[in-house]
């Protein structure tokens, strides 16, 4: 009967080392991937962007060149450079695993499969299509160019519009209701 406490005693106490040894991994795991970052430029190389190991931009340089070009094409190409940014956060992820808890544990591999799921491959590079010019101006009126004649009307048949309804006035009180100066003017 004694060894058979002494074995459960050893089993316990070898499953309590465990323990300790998985946990310290898991927090090496934790403190390397808090400490990851990752930094992409834009193909154009207008743009640089760094996010933190949660996917949060943490850093934005847009270079001077930007200037020249539309702002959606500038506002696409930082969002463009973020995806791909954030698509290399699973591989650092594993990498962190591999490196720490091993690639064999079933949490690392859920925690694995949920930054792929986050943050997935971004779409493949094409050329964005141009967006309409549009632009604001403020001034006088008879400053600026005629605005562009609006667009033809659709083909299919169409309800006439309906007329805006003139504003409705708030109906008038009793001057005997106006408590907020007894009749009296504030004024003397």
């Amino acid at each position: 009967m004694p060894e058979d406490i002494g074995g459960s005693e050893r089993m316990v106490a070898d499953w309590e080392t465990g323990l300790k040894q998985k946990a310290q991994r898991y927090e090496a795991m934790a403190e390397r991937v808090q400490g990851m970052s990752v930094t992409e430029t834009s193909r154009d190389g207008h743009v640089r962007l760094t996010i933190g190991s949660n996917g949060i931009l943490t850093a934005l340089q847009i270079a001077e060149p930007a200037r020249e070009r539309r702002m959606a094409e500038v506002s696409a190409e930082i969002m463009r450079t973020l995806q791909k940014a954030q698509s290399r956060i699973p591989e650092l992820l594993q990498q962190a695993m591999a490196e720490t808890i091993g690639t064999q544990d079933q949490t690392a591999n859920t925690l694995f499969e949920e930054a792929r799921k986050t943050f997935p491959a971004p779409p493949a590079e094409d050329r964005p299509q141009p967006q309409p010019h549009r632009e604001m101006s403020f001034g006088i009126e008879d400053e600026r160019t005629a605005p562009p004649p609006p667009p033809p009307p659709p083909r299919h048949a169409q309800q006439p519009p309906v007329p805006p309804q003139p504003p409705q006035r708030r109906p008038r009180r009793d001057t005997e209701e106006d408590d907020d100066f007894g009749g009296q003017s504030f004024l003397r």
